[in-house]
């Protein structure tokens, strides 16, 4: 390392070698922590970096980068004096000098907090804004690499997000977002992560709904569902997933955005993704039943067109995809169910009683006491269908869970409401 760093003070051929070894030598975490040890190294790196020679600047800044992909804090924080010369330099003509300080600075803003505390004042949020009209996709790749690790910070609710609303950055990664399948998916899949990191933070949330964002994001979710599986690009469900949550967390929030979103075709849409991903990529299944949640909760509309179309076989097949898919299947049925007779009566209709008796003897004890739930819910609003569930054979699975400690109160509750000769106890 010490034959490296004196090779970095001899002349350009020389010079340029050295750097080139230093490379691949920093590559190595012992040498990485060895490196910045040494008296003077960062600072004869920087004079590199900042150097009018365009391959040396290059050359100095690959150096930098494989810095920064240290995990420890130490390494990190000896780059401190280059985030200056690191933001300055984002505005400049070389799209991969541009591309390679981005995610430089990235990968320094994860491992360290004083980082991110010089970064702040130095502008980095202006500069981040300044960038974002660039039209080279893999610079707003690296941007958006970087304010998704900026926003991902323990203090970026109080210190980070402010700073991005009072910029043009929240419009833009909306656009950005929506244009992944036109433009470049890459770039659509960072903003689209960092708007989450945004809403999950819960501060910023009505100025996201005042921008357009949900009717924006409803829009892209029916563009995504209209080109599987013709024109799908690959890695969609990289997209698809974080917008799946923006939606999903929007929607919880109390903000009455209920009234700007009544769509039919977004549960179509949500179906068809269902349907794609189910084998390929499963986890997709949770987070459009999270979606899906969230959309019949207390909103008749969605309950309604579930129902009308036809969609209720589809969504009891998902039943014994996981645990978690169990248990939110029957959420959704729950979320029908809790809205009264009608729908109860359609529930009971479709038929819902014969694909719900298999979920009673599901091995996991939430999924049963949800499937409890919904017979509740069921036998109180439309009492025809006790007959149903007796004749179907529903009270042997109910007597099954008797002897379950978490589940018997309410299996002995629900035997009682279908006339069976058993103590009542209340269903709790």
């Amino acid at each position: 390392v010490l034959e490296l760093l004196r090779g970095l003070h001899k002349g350009s051929e020389d010079r340029k070698r050295s750097l080139s070894r230093l490379r691949w030598a920093l590559q190595n975490k012992e040498t990485q922590q060895k490196f910045v040890r040494l008296d003077g190294s960062i600072r004869t790196l920087i004079g590199l970096f900042t150097s009018s020679l365009a391959d040396m600047q290059m050359e100095a800044a690959r150096c930098l980068h494989e810095l920064s992909h240290s995990s420890d804090p130490a390494v990190a924080e000896a780059c401190l004096p280059a985030t200056s010369y690191l933001l300055t330099y984002l505005s400049g003509h070389s799209v991969e000098f541009t591309e390679l300080c981005l995610y430089t600075l990235g990968n320094l803003v994860v491992e360290s907090e004083a980082m991110r505390k010089q970064l702040l004042p130095q502008g980095i949020i202006p500069v981040l804004a300044s960038c974002i009209q660039c039209p080279h996709e893999a610079v707003l790749e690296g941007l958006g690499y970087v304010l998704s690790q900026l926003l991902q910070a323990k203090e970026a609710p109080t210190e980070i997000i402010p700073l991005v609303l009072d910029s043009v950055l929240p419009q833009h990664m909306i656009r950005l977002v929506c244009s992944g399948l036109k433009a470049g998916i890459g770039a659509a899949v960072e903003f689209a992560w960092c708007l989450h990191y945004v809403v999950c933070s819960h501060t910023a949330n009505a100025a996201l709904l005042s921008l357009g964002a949900l009717p924006a994001l409803t829009s892209l979710l029916l563009d995504l569902a209209s080109a599987i599986p013709e024109d799908a690009p690959e890695g969609l469900e990289l997209l698809v997933c974080p917008v799946l949550r923006c939606l999903s967390n929007l929607l919880a929030e109390e903000t009455g955005c209920e009234v700007q979103i009544q769509d039919e075709r977004l549960l179509i849409a949500l179906f068809v993704i269902l349907q794609h991903f189910l084998q390929p990529h499963p986890f997709i299944v949770q987070e459009c039943l999270w979606l899906l949640n969230n959309l019949t909760v207390d909103k008749p509309f969605f309950c309604s067109a579930l129902l009308s179309l036809d969609l209720l076989p589809a969504l009891m097949q998902l039943l014994p995809c996981s645990q978690m898919a169990s248990v939110l299947v029957l959420t959704v049925l729950c979320n029908i169910a809790v809205k009264g007779p009608a729908y109860c009566q359609q529930l009971h209709w479709q038929p819902a009683l014969p694909l719900l008796l298999p979920a009673l003897t599901l091995p996991d004890t939430e999924a049963v006491g949800q499937c409890f739930e919904l017979l509740y819910l069921l036998f109180q609003h439309w009492p025809e269908a006790t007959a149903d569930f007796v004749r179907q054979g529903g009270c042997w699975a109910l007597e099954h869970h008797k002897s379950t400690p978490e589940l018997q109160e309410r299996a002995q509750a629900l035997l009682a409401m279908v006339g069976q000769p058993l103590e009542a106890s209340t269903f709790s």
